[in-house]
């Protein structure tokens, strides 16, 4: 098949979210299809990154739209009832680019990527194409009103949650839309009637974090890993320091909380002691994850699944989280990743891991059988293909 992806960040490098889970299908669909890649960059640095999807893509096209122009377009078009999710996305350059390759290739299907993306490709119908959303937005949004902000802070998402809610409706208009999560999923029907939803896990490179060597016997080291300019992220490190490790040390008070993840904000630097450390980008996340022992995840909002827990849990290192993800990984509590919502119960239950070598060994066995077996990008990407044969 001739594939197009469409992208709204270039999938370079591969290190979290939507930009891993792109390069990763790719990279594992390019040796029997025949590949196309149309993204947009948003600084100098992503355009260096062409060479290396050139490895992957035979055509890698890239459309330039700096931050400042994103802005300019969410405020002149403030009246527009599109989510600024998706007007920070809108570019007459990248319809021309579009166009220009539709025109020049006859592609048997397009992946469009995420909600922001889906304009793009909404009224082309004589080419099939599939809407890949991350995840539920509109759930996303949901979540994120019910963390207490600052007045003008609700008062936009509530604005935001339901222009998302409303314009998700177009996935409806997608030969199939795809959603990473059974939640997400069965939010999405509920919410928009849709019929042509269906799941594309997402997954963990088994080459990179393979098992094999982690040392249980130490318990002084908890780690979070993630962008650390993602709201979520930010939110759920701060709750940790604030509500659940004063819990945790008075059992275990030499225990260290490591945020390794690029561009922290001040929000994070800010959590920086003795006990807390920032590490900003790592390049070798498998290094960290088996230093770890065991990674934390209390995300208090968010939709689809989290990778950092399908990391951990491929290294067979044990996890607590929150219910964030948790339900789309279909797998029960204790089974590599614990859940707990309560800050008490976490910080129990992180207590009890630590108190356990025998339980983390335990735990972390768990997980990582069960990401063997069901979390593998190749399964992964055969779903993917199978997709695309039934919309051609």
């Amino acid at each position: 098949m001739k594939i197009l992806f469409l992208a709204n960040r270039i999938p370079y490098p591969p290190y979290r979210g939507d930009k891993l889970k792109i390069y990763n299908l790719a990279k594992r669909l390019r040796d029997k299809h025949e590949l196309y890649l149309l993204t947009f960059t948003q600084t100098e640095e992503d355009k260096t990154y062409k060479s290396e999807l050139e490895k992957v893509f035979k055509e890698v096209h890239l459309v330039h739209l700096p931050k400042w122009k994103s802005a300019i377009n969410c405020l002149a078009a403030a009246w527009d009832p599109k989510p600024l999710q998706v007007l920070y996305f809108q570019s007459a350059e990248m319809r021309r680019a579009l166009n220009d390759l539709l025109q020049k290739h006859s592609f048997d299907a397009v992946h469009v990527q995420h909600l922001r993306m889906s304009p793009y490709m909404v009224n082309r119908k004589e080419i099939p194409s599939i809407l890949d959303l991350p995840d539920a937005f509109s759930l996303y949004w949901e979540r994120r009103k019910l963390v207490k902000r600052g007045l003008l802070t609700q008062i936009f998402e509530n604005i935001e949650q339901k222009r998302v809610l409303r314009y998700e409706s177009i996935l409806k208009d997608y030969r199939l839309s795809l959603v990473c999560s059974q939640e997400d999923l069965e939010y999405l029907q509920q919410k928009h009637s849709a019929n042509n939803l269906r799941l594309l896990p997402n997954g963990v490179d088994l080459d990179t974090f393979k098992a094999g060597g982690h040392d249980y016997s130490h318990n002084h080291t908890l780690l979070f890993t993630g962008n650390m300019d993602y709201a979520p992220n930010v939110d759920a490190v701060a709750y940790f320091v604030k509500d659940i490790l004063p819990k945790i040390h008075e059992k275990f008070p030499d225990t260290k909380f490591i945020i390794a993840g690029q561009r922290p904000v001040r929000k994070v630097t800010e959590l920086a002691s003795d006990k807390v450390i920032i590490t900003g980008f790592v390049k070798d996340l498998a290094a960290v994850y088996n230093s770890a022992s065991i990674v934390v995840a209390p995300l208090r909002f968010g939709a689809g699944t989290q990778n950092k827990v399908l990391e951990a849990m491929a290294m067979g290192v044990p996890v607590v989280c929150s219910n964030i993800g948790f339900k789309g990984l279909g797998i029960a509590s204790g089974e590599g990743a614990t859940m707990q919502t309560d800050p008490h119960a976490f910080a129990n239950s992180v207590n009890e891991l630590l108190a356990s070598q025998s339980l983390r060994e335990e735990t972390g066995s768990k997980g990582l059988a069960v990401t063997r077996q069901r979390f593998g990008w190749d399964a992964i990407a055969e779903q993917l293909e199978q997709y695309f044969s039934e919309i051609i």
